[in-house]
């Protein structure tokens, strides 16, 4: 009699994930407000919130409907896409935890990389004091991490529901509190069903994902537009890329995992089915 059934490695390392969604989400529950913030608050211009919101919108837009093709130029996709497919074959002869962690090893590895060039790239758009011109820079930078990140699980950026849920994906990484949660959950909806909702129109979303990119990043991109100061502005693309970059992997993964698991349950029930007609056919 079988008392318990073990778990297999897909269902393991879904439990370690659940584990640091429950931390994300507790540490999500509020913002605090660092002293810099409170310092710079009196001295942005009004206008500056506007100026930011256009400009992610305008990039995004541009990126979306012209800009990925330059943006796989940085990078080789076939090879990424072939090492994926490596790692399936891999995964699925082997089928443990070690062969599962090749993929999170290459999306971390991707992930770190682009989050050390978006230091680079803010620091010396900084000391420069260019602080608004580099959004479409630090967009590109921002689409090219998650568009790494989601061949390393195998998923392709270029469909409508991709590009639906990477714009969720950038709005849940820089929220908070009942705005998180609320994005949290339609990025899980989108997991489950794979479906983007009936009401969708993807420049609202922009246009959403914009405005909590804009808030988040303001005192920093006004910061930024200071000569030799603003190299701290830039300093913190990092921090707010690798926020974003986190999230994104999180939420690959899941989605890379309960794909797996699924699998696993399509096979099972498969050879359940194939040990009764065997039964039904000795009787």
């Amino acid at each position: 009699m079988v008392l318990f059934k073990r778990k297999t490695a897909a269902q393991k390392e879904m439990k370690l994930l659940e584990k640091k969604e429950a931390k994300l989400l507790k540490k999500r529950k509020e913002k605090k407000e660092s002293g810099l913030n409170r310092l710079l608050a009196a001295k942005v211009p009004d206008k500056l919130q506007h100026t930011l919101d256009v400009g992610f919108e305008k990039a995004f837009n541009l990126i979306f409907a012209k800009g990925t093709g330059v943006i796989e130029k940085t990078y080789n996709k076939k090879a990424m896409e072939n090492e994926f497919k490596i790692n399936e074959y891999t995964n699925e002869v082997y089928g443990n935890r070690k062969s599962l962690k090749k993929f999170k090893k290459n999306a971390n590895k991707a992930g770190n990389a682009n989050i050390f060039l978006s230091g680079v790239s803010g620091i010396g758009m900084g000391l420069a004091g260019v602080g608004i011109p580099d959004i479409p820079v630090f967009t590109s930078m921002l689409l090219k991490n998650i568009y790494q990140i989601a061949i390393h699980y195998g998923f392709d950026y270029k469909t409508e529901e991709e590009k639906y849920i990477i714009l969720l994906i950038i709005e849940g990484a820089v929220s908070y509190g009942e705005h998180f949660e609320e994005v949290n959950k339609k990025v899980d909806m989108f997991i489950e069903s794979s479906e983007i909702p009936v009401d969708y129109e993807q420049k609202e979303q922009i246009k959403k994902t914009s405005g909590m990119l804009s808030k988040e990043l303001l005192y920093m991109k006004f910061l930024q537009g200071i000569p030799i100061v603003g190299a701290v502005g830039g300093a913190y693309d990092i921090a707010y890329m690798k926020n974003i970059s986190d999230y994104a992997k999180l939420k690959y993964q899941k989605r890379f995992l309960l794909k797996c698991i699924d699998k696993e349950n399509k096979l099972n029930d498969g050879q359940k089915k194939k040990r009764h007609k065997n039964f039904l056919k000795k009787q």
